[in-house]
């Protein structure tokens, strides 16, 4: 054993894999697309290739990173504890319901699961825009217990996304309140408001609310609210086509700081 251990993640869309050593600082990581073990721990290539064995089908290339930039650096940098990059859409719900689990039998389904599957959709849809230069960032905490279910960062600006439930329901947007079918109305883009004033504040940037709803049968805005996009999750695709408003240096800075923790402890 050489106390290296391999972590999974994506960057800009591509597949890698970081080797970390027994403090979490990486010392190596293997771009799958471009077939690349990039050694930041000269003296360790034996160990990091040990450890990355079983993950590779056909030789590679090895050798130091290219130059970084500024937000890889960042990044780098970053102990794995406080990297949001990892985070699943839904993570704060999934670790609540792993702790907590609903009883088998009850009269009504958990509202969590609802809420989960909601932020599952909604993570999905907007992963997907990875490709086309966006950054996503989900479950992201902030003092106080409150989270931004998904924020989004990319050549259209940055978006803090609130997902909701809605599927087979009526959606009527009364500024700031919403209501779903029948429930009562409740003040959610309040909420929405408040926590992309806080991103902002945190990112020192302009951050967008934005409001998602999973599979509703119809969105009625007598009166369109200020300053909120609300969207079904089919239509999310649509963020990809917005104008350029970040260059990809600026955005990939603000994703650095984003996924780190500590830029909203300090909030």
């Amino acid at each position: 054993m050489n106390g290296l251990r391999v972590v999974p993640a994506r960057q800009q869309g591509h597949e890698r894999l970081y080797v970390c050593g027994p403090d979490g600082m990486n010392v190596a990581w293997y771009d799958r697309d471009t077939g690349r073990v990039n050694l930041i721990a000269t003296d360790r290539e034996a160990d990091v290739l040990d450890a990355l064995k079983p993950f590779l089908t056909a030789p590679v290339a090895v050798g130091p990173p290219p130059v970084p930039t500024p937000a890889e650096l960042a990044r780098l940098a970053l102990h794995p504890d406080d990297d949001l990059a990892p985070n699943r859409p839904g993570e704060a719900l999934l670790v609540a319901l792993d702790r907590d689990p609903a009883p088998a039998h009850r009269l009504r389904p958990d509202p969590r699961r609802r809420a989960l599957a909601a932020e599952q959709a909604t993570g999905e849809a907007l992963d997907r825009l990875e490709g086309a230069g966006w950054h996503v960032l989900h479950s992201v905490p902030l003092p106080g217990g409150d989270r931004i279910h998904h924020l989004l960062i990319g050549p259209g600006g940055l978006f803090a996304v609130h997902a909701l439930y809605a599927r087979r329901q009526r959606v009527l947007v009364a500024d700031p309140m919403v209501t779903l079918g029948r429930h009562d109305p409740e003040p959610v883009l309040r909420r929405l408001r408040a926590d992309a004033d806080r991103a902002s504040y945190a990112l020192t940037a302009e951050v967008h609310p934005l409001l998602a709803l999973l599979d509703p049968t119809d969105i009625r805005t007598p009166t369109p609210p200020r300053g909120i996009r609300i969207l079904p999750t089919t239509d999310l695709p649509t963020l990809a086509h917005l104008g350029a408003v970040l260059k990809p240096t600026d955005a990939e800075a603000l994703h650095a700081m984003a996924r780190d923790r500590g830029t909203w402890t300090r909030l």
